[in-house]
């Protein structure tokens, strides 16, 4: 097993704990009912080369087969859904309502309507989603603080990377349980482990795990197919491509995680 500890990371490994609702956050200005997509420019420099808001190219007739085979489908519907433009079922396969609701919200964003979710869709369809469904709207002010910070939106499963006020990626996600909830608070992760299994359930494999409460981590999940269904035992579930995209901004830098929002 392969381990990075961040050396300059002191053992404390929580900053604070926030009680009762989320703490302290400031909502960003109003946007249009078309959010301008130059709401993400970069306007610092950054420790990383890869590219913002990234996903790849999903076309008709593929689908989500399970936590191994991941083309981004169920996470397609849903943000179709949030942004308007796809009143379909919510099903892991890229089929004709699908491909309707991609030609649908490239109409709206005046892009080419070729119903193939390419990097420049996937880029506009983050942004929209994300603004038009409230977790970026309700994001704490300080995930908007110097260096990397990571802030997991507890109410409407979203994950949100960002470098000194610059979003850079955003993932569906899935947090702990009603009775094993994701621990609320900002924390600093102590603990990097690319290849981690757990202690606690058999040896499952816990790929990108970056550990930031206890025995809290984000990590890749061998069992994630649709972010919106199930809980886990109180961590941050990625899919394993998201949370190695993660792995690739934040490894070995100072990475504050921020858990806000009620249940959901």
């Amino acid at each position: 097993m392969r381990v990075r500890v961040l050396a300059a990371v002191p053992a404390a490994i929580a900053v604070s704990v926030l009680s009762g609702a989320s703490g302290a956050s400031a909502a960003p200005a109003p946007v249009a009912a078309t959010p301008v997509v130059t709401a993400v420019t970069a306007t610092t420099t950054v420790l990383t080369t890869r590219p913002r808001l990234l996903r790849e190219t999903v076309r008709y007739g593929q689908r989500d087969s399970s936590a191994y085979a991941i083309a981004h489908v169920f996470e397609l519907q849903i943000r179709l859904t949030w942004a308007g433009s796809y009143r379909g079922p919510i099903t892991g396969y890229f089929g004709t309502q699908t491909l309707a609701g991609v030609k649908t919200f490239q109409r709206s964003q005046r892009l080419a309507q070729t119903g193939v979710a390419d990097r420049a869709t996937w880029y506009r369809l983050i942004w929209v989603s994300s603004v038009r469904h409230g977790g970026w709207q309700t994001l704490p002010a300080g995930c908007r603080s110097a260096g990397w910070h990571t802030c997991y939106s507890r109410s409407t499963h979203e994950l949100f990377t960002l470098y000194s006020g610059t979003l850079w990626n955003a993932w569906l996600v899935r947090g702990g349980s009603w009775t094993l909830p994701t621990v609320r608070g900002t924390f600093r992760v102590y603990w990097q482990d690319i290849d981690h299994r757990s202690s606690l359930f058999n040896g499952a494999p816990m790929p990108y795990s970056q550990f930031f409460y206890r025995d809290e981590a984000i990590h890749g999940s061998a069992t994630m197919v649709n972010p919106l269904s199930g809980h886990s035992h109180g961590c941050i579930n990625m899919y394993i491509e998201d949370a190695a995209e993660l792995w690739r901004l934040t490894a070995g830098h100072s990475h504050i995680v921020v858990v806000y929002g009620p249940w959901a």
